[in-house]
């Protein structure tokens, strides 16, 4: 099993012991190290199979007796990428539109690293000042105050979220309704809470409120809750080299949407495009209709 992984890993990673033996010519270089048939196997193409290969992957090749290993491996991905050809597979039709798949993913691959990757990068001054300029992202919440109220149903919070929308007090709704007895006694006041205190659910929805935010229906095994945040302690700021490689993250992504949306827009101008919305309506997204698509009724009656 161990042997069938790494040629799997081969033939998954790299590309050039794959092409056929006219386009392994043109790009041979040094001396063949080793002949599979007609095939040669040069001192270029191991160096690049080399270079192909994760940091995890050619650890298992590092020594003197690596040499050998990683280069029987090359051997044996040729003899079973020469076994695939000799039984015909290059000339299935799935085999061919796997290729094209591939081929178009290549292309569009090297369109948005020329036009989208290289020219939305991100510099140190930009991630710098984008910490100076939002600090509070990068605050701990030391302690929070909530109220909440808890009902059984998701139904029976919805009517609740929409009563407090209309004006009601958030104190009175969870005396009256909230089968938390409790806090209910005092409007559904929880005091202060710390992280790990509360069910994970109610946790994470409370940390994602600004104080005097309310939120929507929250499911725990209790039941369903209504939200208010009254009140966070806020500590320190977060150390800027602790935060950068987030924040040059964040940046890089937004830049490159950004870039995206843009030169999309203005490709879109160069191109005339029609979507056929009664064709479309067709379509069913269901996974078992997807994989069985039966013929419409007008096409079951013509055939």
């Amino acid at each position: 099993m161990k042997k069938i992984m790494l040629v799997v890993l081969l033939s998954a990673a790299l590309c050039s012991c794959s092409q056929k033996q006219t386009d392994r010519k043109a790009e041979q270089k040094g001396d063949v190290l080793a002949k599979v048939g007609a095939a040669s196997i040069s001192q270029g193409d191991f160096y690049n199979d080399l270079k192909s290969l994760p940091d995890y992957a050619r650890q298992m090749f590092e020594g003197e007796n690596g040499k050998e290993k990683f280069l029987d491996e090359i051997v044996k991905k040729e003899i079973l990428y020469q076994q695939a050809l000799k039984e015909g597979l290059d000339k299935d039709p799935k085999f061919s539109k796997k290729v094209e798949d591939f081929k178009k993913l290549t292309l569009v691959s090297e369109l948005l690293q020329k036009e989208i990757m290289s020219k939305a990068k991100v510099s140190d001054s930009d991630v710098k000042d984008y910490y100076s300029k939002h600090k509070q992202d990068f605050t701990t919440t030391s302690q929070i105050k909530a109220s909440h109220l808890l009902v059984k149903t998701e139904a029976e919070a919805e009517k609740v979220l929409a009563r407090l929308k209309k004006g009601e007090k958030f104190e009175a709704i969870a005396k009256e309704v909230s089968i938390d007895k409790p806090s209910a006694a005092h409007g559904g006041d929880l005091g202060y809470f710390s992280r790990g205190q509360m069910v994970p659910e109610f946790e994470r929805a409370a940390m994602g409120l600004k104080v005097g935010e309310i939120s929507n229906p929250v499911k725990t095994p209790f039941g369903f809750h209504i939200i208010k945040v009254t009140d966070k302690k806020i500590g320190p700021v977060i150390e800027f080299d602790k935060v950068k490689d987030i924040i040059f993250q964040r940046l890089s992504g937004e830049k490159q949407k950004e870039a995206f949306d843009n030169y999309v827009t203005e490709l879109k101008k160069n191109f005339k495009v029609e979507i056929n919305k009664d064709a479309l309506a067709k379509i069913s997204m269901e996974k078992e209709k997807t994989e069985n698509p039966q013929p419409a009724p007008n096409e079951a009656q013509q055939k």
